[in-house]
C-alpha cells in the first residue's frame, strides 16, 4: 500500500518576502556608502570627529553581519529584525554627541543619514504594515527628537519614513498571504495525489479481498455469511477512512466534498460528482460525507449483497443535493412507523438529525420493489432563503 509522504517530501515554497529582503540587503550596502561620504566630507565640522568615526565602523559591522543574517530566510527572526531596530536608532541617537548646533538647525545630513530608513525596511518585511508604520513613526520621533525644531526639510523626512514603512509593509503583507496561499494549495495537492494513490492500492488488493469474501460467505451461509457481514462493515469502514483523511483546508476553512465522495466508489456504489471542486465549510462537508457513508451502511445491511448504489452530488446556486439510491427491495408501506414505535429508527435517525444539524430537508422515496432514495437539501452558507423557496417551486 505504500506510506504517506515524509515530511522532508512534502512540498515547500519560497518566501514571497524574499526579494523584499534582498532589496533590503542592497538598500542597506548603498546608504552605508553614502554615509561613509557625508563623514569624509564634514568630519573636521563635526563637535566630535573620533565619535563619528566610532559610529561609522559600527554602522560598517552591524551592516556586514545584519546583510549576513538577513541572507537566508533562517535568519529572519522576529528577535533579530528587533535587535537591529534598537542598534539603528541607538546609532542615529548618537548623533546628538556628534553633530554641532548649527548642523542640527541647519539640516545637515546626519553620521547615520539615510542608513537610518533600513530599520524600516526590515521591520516592514518582517511584520508587514504594522511593523513598518511604527518604526516608521518611532524613527521620525527620534529625527525630532535630535533636531529640536520643525521646517519643510522635516516635514519631508517624515513623509518619507513613514510613506516607506507603509508601502513596504503592504507589499509584505501581499507577499506573505500569496506565500501562504500557494503553501495551502500545494499541500492540498500533494494530499490528494497520495489520497488517490492510497485509493487505487487499497482498490486493488485489500477492498477486492474483502468484496470476494463477503460474496463467497453469502452464498455459503452459515458462519460463513457472519464473516462475510464482518467483511463488508470493514470494506465500507475502509473506504471512510481512506474517504476521511485529512484534507487542507482554503483560506476560509473549506473543504471539496465531491473529492471526498469520489473515494466511495465501488462495484457496487456508483458516485456522480460535478467537473469542479464542491467547497463547503468543513464541519458541513463531514455531515453530509457522513450522511451519504450511514446511507451506503444501510444499503449494505438491509438491500442484500447484490443491491446496486448510486450517489449524485449537485451544487446549486444557493444549496447543494445528495442523493443516493439503491435497487433493493424497498421499504414496505407502514415498516417505518412500525420502527420508529419500536425505536429502532437507528441509521434513518441519525442521517435525518445530520442534515436538520445543517439547516436543510430530507425526503425518503421508497416502495416494496423499487429500492430506497434519500434525497438531502442543504443552503449553502450565506445562500437567499426567499430565492431558494423560489427555485423550490420550479
Amino acid at each position: 500500500m505504500g506510506s504517506p509522504q515524509p515530511p522532508s517530501e512534502q512540498p515547500q515554497v519560497a518566501d514571497g518576502r524574499s526579494p523584499l529582503w534582498r532589496g533590503h540587503n542592497v538598500f542597506r550596502v548603498v546608504t552605508f556608502l553614502y554615509a561613509c561620504a557625508w563623514v569624509v566630507v564634514q568630519f573636521h565640522e563635526y563637535q566630535r570627529p573620533w565619535l563619528a568615526l566610532v559610529v561609522i565602523t559600527l554602522m560598517g559591522l552591524w551592516t556586514v553581519f545584519t546583510v549576513w543574517r538577513y541572507w537566508t530566510r533562517a535568519g529572519r527572526t522576529n528577535r533579530m529584525v528587533a535587535i537591529d531596530a534598537v542598534v539603528v536608532t541607538a546609532l542615529f541617537l548618537s548623533n546628538e554627541f556628534i553633530l554641532t548646533e548649527t548642523q542640527m538647525l541647519n539640516d545637515y545630513p546626519s553620521v547615520v543619514t539615510v542608513w537610518h530608513p533600513t530599520m524600516i525596511t526590515a521591520a516592514a518585511a518582517q511584520w508587514g504594515l504594522f511593523g513598518g508604520l511604527s518604526t516608521g513613526i518611532i524613527a521620525t520621533a527620534c529625527n525630532y527628537l535630535i533636531r529640536g525644531h520643525y521646517g519643510p526639510s522635516m516635514s519631508l523626512d517624515t513623509l518619507l519614513l513613514v510613506g516607506t514603512g507603509l508601502v513596504l509593509g503592504l507589499s509584505s503583507d501581499t507577499a506573505r498571504k500569496s506565500t501562504e496561499r500557494l503553501a495551502r494549495a500545494l499541500r492540498a495537492e500533494a494530499a490528494t495525489a497520495e489520497r488517490e494513490r492510497l485509493a487505487r492500492s487499497i482498490h486493488d488488493s485489500v477492498l477486492q479481498v474483502l468484496a470476494r469474501v463477503r460474496r463467497r460467505g453469502a452464498e455459503l451461509g452459515g458462519e460463513a455469511a457472519e464473516l462475510a457481514k464482518l467483511a463488508g462493515e470493514q470494506e465500507i469502514a475502509l473506504r471512510a477512512l481512506i474517504a476521511t483523511t485529512p484534507q487542507e483546508s482554503t483560506a476560509d476553512g473549506e473543504t471539496d466534498l465531491a473529492a471526498r465522495l469520489q473515494v466511495l466508489r465501488s462495484g457496487r456504489v456508483q458516485v456522480s460528482v460535478p467537473g469542479n471542486p464542491v467547497r463547503l465549510p468543513e464541519p458541513m462537508s463531514s455531515n453530509l460525507f457522513a450522511v451519504v457513508r450511514e446511507a451506503l451502511a444501510n444499503v449494505e445491511k438491509h438491500a442484500g449483497p447484490d443491491a446496486k448504489a448510486w450517489v449524485l452530488l449537485e451544487e446549486l446556486p444557493d444549496e447543494v443535493v445528495l442523493s443516493i439510491r439503491d435497487d433493493g427491495p424497498g421499504i414496505p408501506d407502514g415498516r417505518l412507523a412500525e420502527a420508529a414505535a419500536e425505536g429502532r429508527l437507528g441509521v434513518a435517525k441519525s442521517i435525518r438529525g445530520r442534515v436538520a444539524g445543517l439547516g436543510g430537508t430530507i425526503t425518503l422515496d421508497t416502495a416494496p420493489g423499487e429500492g430506497t432514495e434519500w434525497e438531502a437539501r442543504v443552503p449553502r452558507p450565506g445562500a437567499n432563503p426567499a430565492r431558494r423557496r423560489r427555485g423550490g417551486k420550479r
